[in-house]
């Protein structure tokens, strides 16, 4: 038997690596299941290259919890350890490791938000125990060694009888720490941080029923037996060539991620590259909403099939954190803070590749399968908007596949829609004015009136819809959007043959004053008289599409220099002094019917364009009663 002190600067360090990283204890098996995985495919290596002398066999890792004892041990069947290699691995490059990361980043890490611990290794167990023992025997076939540590830097070292090879490492829970001795948290920890370990795990066993011998009757029970509980799928559809999987494959594997999500994914995005970096992973387009809020962090980021975090900002461009899946990577430093990983020069690399990717993977379905690529188009707009919005490349590439629905239900690219709306649409100062809907039900009048003088309306209806629009208006040239209802249709695209008001200039004032006599001067109408056709409507609200364009993205994250206060209602009130009951209206002698007859066609106005609720709609209602009576 021999004993020693490990040689630490840290006069005792095992108090802080519990208390630094008590908030994330949980991560110790994961750490120890990674050691365990890398002693079997160390040793798989080795004896496929000869170097080890041993029959590989079919290893798995156990982990078995004894609750009376307080013990939980983790056991494998890989490369195990020499005496000489203990002292190396355990008592100088483990330790020292440890010790480096909590001088690294003791002070820094919690404020930084560390995703990910490993290199500490085999030390994180002194955050749940206050023992731990090593039984190890290795390949080579030396003697099988017994290391212990109470949690002080003395250990003791002695010869033990274990016969197969292998590593077993038992942990004596401290009282702080029972939860981790219960078969269910044990289970949800496997489950989240191991379950496409690419060795299986045993965690207990399980009851399987076999077929019925022959000659058996209908009402004998089936036969049982035991058999090992492997919690983990050891070869994850990720890890294999897409050549390899069918779309049941990929189905599958989006049910085993997301066993709660009963909704088939659209289409998904096989990631495979091992140049200028490693990098696997399979992405899911789920069916999205228009909530930006609730859709993130549903990737799944893991390093050599070892979960590390669903928060991957930083990582994955921002946009595609709406999408779901695994990222692989071993090139990915997950020991470091989030500041640091994002000016990572191989994260960036990794984040360019993946929006690469997937806008290649969009280009291709639209160009080969562009009625289904429409069918799908809502449920996959929010993400293609943002992403163009939010990354120039993608922007790019994006531009020629990204659709632009009418409300007659067609989809045009870009290209399209300038090509068909051109000689309709360009307005006297050589401006293409895009006309578009937020809401067909509750602009309904000024699409039909839109549509009327042979102009196309865009649906445009996403929550970020008015920041790619000024986007848009920004890299194209001479290009505008309007929505129908920001003004009189003659006034959104202005021809040169304008309309000769039939109203004289001491007319239109007279006009003008009575209906702000009437209106009230705190409304947040501004009147404005304009000569149109005399069908068109007496009375239309507009919202100048500036100030509710600025409001929108004021509630979606935006709106610069409004974006510390609430934008007021403004609406513009366009009167057609060449309609019939504008020109009444001027001739009615008696007050209260000019006034009824104001009162009345604002109401109308107000009523088409979905403003007119409440008290004012009641009476709305009471009042056109009377008038049809």
């Amino acid at each position: 038997m021999a004993t020693g002190k490990i040689n630490v600067s840290v006069d005792n360090i095992f108090p802080l690596i519990k208390k630094f990283l008590y908030s994330d204890h949980e991560i110790f098996l994961r750490e120890l299941i990674s050691n365990a995985t890398d002693a079997t495919l160390k040793l798989k290596h080795l004896t496929t290259i000869g170097e080890a002398k041993v029959e590989y066999g079919h290893p798995i890792i156990e982990v078995k919890a004894d609750k009376e004892g307080k013990k939980l041990h983790i056991i494998d069947q890989g490369l195990g350890m020499t005496e000489e290699e203990v002292k190396k691995y355990i008592n100088e490059v483990a330790f020292s490791g440890a010790e480096e990361f909590l001088n690294k980043y003791e002070d820094s890490a919690k404020d930084s938000g560390i995703i990910g611990h490993f290199g500490l290794g085999f030390y994180s167990a002194f955050m749940v125990a206050h023992k731990v023992e090593i039984i190890t025997k290795s390949y080579k076939d030396e003697t099988a060694v017994h290391w212990s540590c109470d949690g002080s830097p003395e250990f003791i070292m002695e010869e033990a009888k274990k016969e197969e090879r292998g590593t077993e490492i038992i942990l004596h829970i401290a009282d702080d720490s029972t939860e981790f001795l219960e078969d269910t948290r044990i289970k949800g920890l496997l489950n989240k941080y191991n379950k496409f370990m690419p060795v299986p795990i045993k965690f207990g066993t399980k009851t399987e029923t076999l077929p019925k011998p022959e000659g058996a009757k209908e009402d004998d029970p089936a036969p049982t037996k035991e058999v090992d509980n492997i919690i983990n799928n050891p070869n994850p559809a990720w890890t294999k060539q897409p050549a390899d999987l069918k779309a049941e494959d990929y189905k599958s594997f989006y049910r085993e991620l997301y066993p709660m999500q009963f909704e088939e994914p659209l289409f998904n995005i096989h990631l495979n590259v091992d140049y200028p970096f490693n990098l696997t992973g399979i992405l899911y387009f789920p069916k999205l909403t228009n909530d930006l809020a609730q859709q993130k962090d549903r990737i799944q980021l893991y390093q050599n099939q070892v979960f590390v975090t669903d928060n991957v900002e930083g990582i994955v461009p921002e946009f595609l954190t709406m999408l779901r899946g695994v990222i692989d990577s071993p090139d990915i430093p997950l020991n470091v803070s989030r500041s640091y990983l994002q000016a990572d020069g191989a994260v960036k690399k990794i984040s360019s590749y993946i929006t690469r990717k997937v806008a290649d993977k969009l280009n291709s379905l639209f160009k080969n399968n562009r009625e289904e690529f429409e069918a799908k188009w809502n449920d996959i707009k929010i993400v293609i908007e943002y992403g163009m919005l939010s990354e120039e490349k993608f922007f790019e590439k994006a531009d020629k596949f990204a659709l632009y629905p009418t409300v007659d239900g067609t989809y045009l690219t870009f290209e399209e829609l300038q090509e068909k709306i051109k000689d309709n649409q360009t307005d006297k100062d050589n401006k293409l004015v895009i006309l578009y809907t937020s809401d067909i039900e509750a602009q309904h009048s000024y699409i039909e009136t839109a549509k009327s003088k042979g102009y196309e309306v865009l649906l445009l209806d996403s929550p970020i819809i008015g920041h790619l629009m000024q986007k848009l208006e920004g890299s194209k040239e001479n290009i505008s959007f309007a929505r129908v209802d920001a003004d009189h249709i003659d006034k959104l695209i202005q021809k040169e043959d304008t309309q000769i008001s039939k109203l004289s200039d001491e007319e239109k004032e007279t006009l003008k004053s009575e209906l702000e006599k009437v209106i009230g001067e705190k409304s947040s109408y501004t009147v404005q008289l304009e000569a149109m056709d005399s069908d068109a409507s007496p009375f239309t609200i507009t919202e100048p599409e500036f100030m509710r364009r600025m409001k929108e993205m004021q509630q979606t994250g935006g709106g610069g220099m409004f974006g510390m206060g609430q934008m007021p209602e403004m609406y513009n009130l366009i009167v057609n002094t060449n309609s019939a009951l504008v020109g009444e209206i001027l001739a009615t002698k008696t007050a209260k019917k000019k006034e009824r007859l104001i009162n009345q066609s604002l109401d109308l106005a107000k009523l088409s364009k979905g403003l007119l609720k409440g008290k004012d709609l009641t009476e709305f209602i009471k009042r056109s009663y009377e008038m049809v009576k």
